[in-house]
């Protein structure tokens, strides 16, 4: 899951995704609206949330979800402020903002408040995906599969999870080593162009080691597919 942080404040910033990479997020972090509205024009990326401060610099908070609904994203914002009063929770709602966090608060409550948001939202995340004989499970982080004997849950990093996870949510579709490095690492990190092949061999590997094959093709010059007939 790919979030979008807008948070011109250096320390909250910083603290906010610590907490969602920890819970598996990776997250695009920027300091105002107008780096936040390229990110989301890029044609790499697709986010599953935005978690947005009202009061930023280029562009507003407030800006930016009205941008947004006027070019019809029903990408699920969560509004963050240190604007309390009711008017300023009616102005953010009906500027397009899902829901809306008052500062300060705990992480626990923003995390929650991101669960139900993506419950709410078509792209919400299940707590166990399942194509063909291959079950992702989000709450132990682990692959099992079906034709295995006996049963086995196979422990998985967080990047070999969402590898997994990505191609598992487009199943027979090739997708490129680009568009995969864009989508599941951070802006930020600039990882090496070959980081991707090096998680597909780390990860066929892995499964080898549990004596199973691994469901995910390279398709040569073109990229890698979740193969489900495998």
């Amino acid at each position: 899951m790919r979030v979008l942080l807008v948070e011109d404040e250096a320390d909250l910033g910083l603290a906010i995704k610590q907490v969602l990479v920890g819970e598996k997020y990776v997250v695009d972090w920027v300091p105002d609206g107008a780096q936040a509205w390229h990110c989301l024009e890029s044609q790499w990326t697709d986010y599953t949330v935005a978690i947005v401060d009202w009061l930023l610099p280029e562009l507003s908070g407030l800006e930016l979800c009205q941008r947004l609904r006027l070019h019809q994203n029903p990408l699920p914002v969560l509004m963050l402020t240190a604007l309390g009063q009711s008017e300023n929770r009616v102005a953010g709602l009906d500027a397009g903002a899902d829901d809306y966090l008052v500062k300060p608060f705990v992480m626990e409550e923003l995390l929650a408040r991101l669960r139900a948001l993506q419950r709410r939202s078509p792209q919400l995340q299940p707590q166990n995906l399942t194509i063909g004989a291959f079950t992702l499970d989000y709450a132990n982080n682990a692959l099992s599969i079906a034709t295995t004997q006996p049963f086995q849950m196979i422990p998985l990093t967080v990047k070999e999870f969402q590898i997994l996870a990505y191609l598992m949510q487009n199943p027979d579709r090739i997708i490129s080593g680009s568009k995969i490095r864009h989508q599941l690492w951070d802006l930020d990190e600039e990882p090496i162009s070959n980081v991707v092949a090096a998680q597909m061999r780390l990860l066929r590997r892995k499964l080898a080691s549990y004596d199973c094959t691994c469901p995910i093709e390279t398709i040569s010059g073109q990229g890698y597919r979740f193969n489900t007939a495998l």
